[in-house]
């Protein structure tokens, strides 16, 4: 008996050693660098380009929702445009989330940053001090025009000074780090050079996987990996409450058109209206204030596109739940 009390001992002595032995590796190794071609990209600081930017921002690709102080974030929703000084934080499993600051500032903001750095970033989700972004918004695929006017419109904000802290990875986001879990992507394929504005299937996909982001909520995934685990844009992905929710979970609904799908009635008309109505239930995770801003060209091609998708049977049963209800 003592022989073997002395085994294990030395066993749980080992796996001791073993884990603070990992411990400390992932401390001192998750900060990596990354490399990632600049793309080539030419900014125009015409007016027409800083308009689409302008729209981009504070309608489909929703910047506007993340890159303000927590204290804006309503007033943006409610059709205020204001500087995108960042601030903006969310806590989730690998990390506590900050939006930076993205004027134009030199000290705090973009300011200091080439055009090729910011498009760096936006292609392949890598900054310009060669740190992983949290993919929180996929641009990989967004068209050289319309990258090249979201920078546009970005350099012609008034430049505001506001320092905004990294984000804080917890240990899983670092060690997510540490052994490629977690990682910045690239491109799937040669983005488009320009796309063309029309009511179109492949102008709604276009919106809905380059620019709004619509598989990043509507496909159930794994929060603490970003791992996609169920069919695109079926739903049911389950968002836990946060400081914008007021304890509220939701998840998300199934966007084919299968009839467990939430639009499986809606006419296209009725697709426009809502969204053009903004927000309704007030403490919804969906950024209801910059999607109402979408002209219709771009929600007749969304409803057309999500409509084109093989049907998925998948019944979410209740969307909201309330705080303290279990899932």
């Amino acid at each position: 008996m003592k022989k073997l009390l002395k085994v294990l001992g030395g066993f749980l002595a080992l796996a001791i050693i073993v884990a603070i032995g990992l411990v400390v590796f992932i401390n001192l190794s998750w900060d990596k660098d990354f490399e990632a071609p600049y793309p080539e990209i030419t900014i125009s600081m015409d007016s027409a380009s800083i308009a689409r930017g302008k729209y981009l921002a504070f309608g489909p690709a929703h910047c506007a929702t993340c890159h303000v102080p927590n204290d804006m974030v309503v007033a943006v929703d409610q059709g205020a445009i204001i500087p995108l000084s960042g601030g903006w934080e969310l806590p989730i499993p690998p990390a506590t989330l900050r939006a930076p600051n993205i004027t134009p500032d030199k000290e705090t903001g973009i300011g200091k940053y080439s055009d090729q750095e910011i498009a760096r970033a936006l292609r392949h989700m890598v900054s310009p001090t060669g740190k992983m972004l949290f993919p929180l918004m996929p641009f990989q695929n967004m068209s050289d025009e319309d990258v090249a006017s979201v920078i546009a419109f970005l350099r012609s904000q008034e430049p505001v000074h506001n320092p905004v802290p990294r984000s804080d990875y917890t240990f899983l986001g670092k060690a997510l780090l540490t052994f490629g879990i977690l990682m910045p992507q690239g491109p799937n394929g040669t983005p488009p050079k320009s796309i063309k504005p029309e009511a179109s299937i492949e102008y709604g996909s276009y919106i809905a996987n380059s620019v709004a982001n619509c598989n990043g909520c509507h496909t159930e995934r794994d929060l603490k990996t970003g791992e996609f685990t169920g069919p695109q844009l079926a739903g049911g992905m389950v968002m836990p409450p946060d400081v914008f929710t007021q304890g509220f979970s939701f998840v998300t609904p199934n966007l084919t058109p299968h009839q467990t799908g939430i639009i499986k009635d809606w006419t296209e008309e009725v697709f426009i209206q809502r969204f053009k109505a903004g927000r309704i239930v007030p403490t919804s995770p969906m950024p209801w204030g910059t999607f109402a801003q979408m002209n219709e060209v771009e929600l007749r091609a969304l409803y057309r596109y999500l409509n084109s998708l093989d049907p998925v049977d998948n019944r979410i049963e209740k969307v909201i739940y309330e705080p303290g209800e279990e899932i």
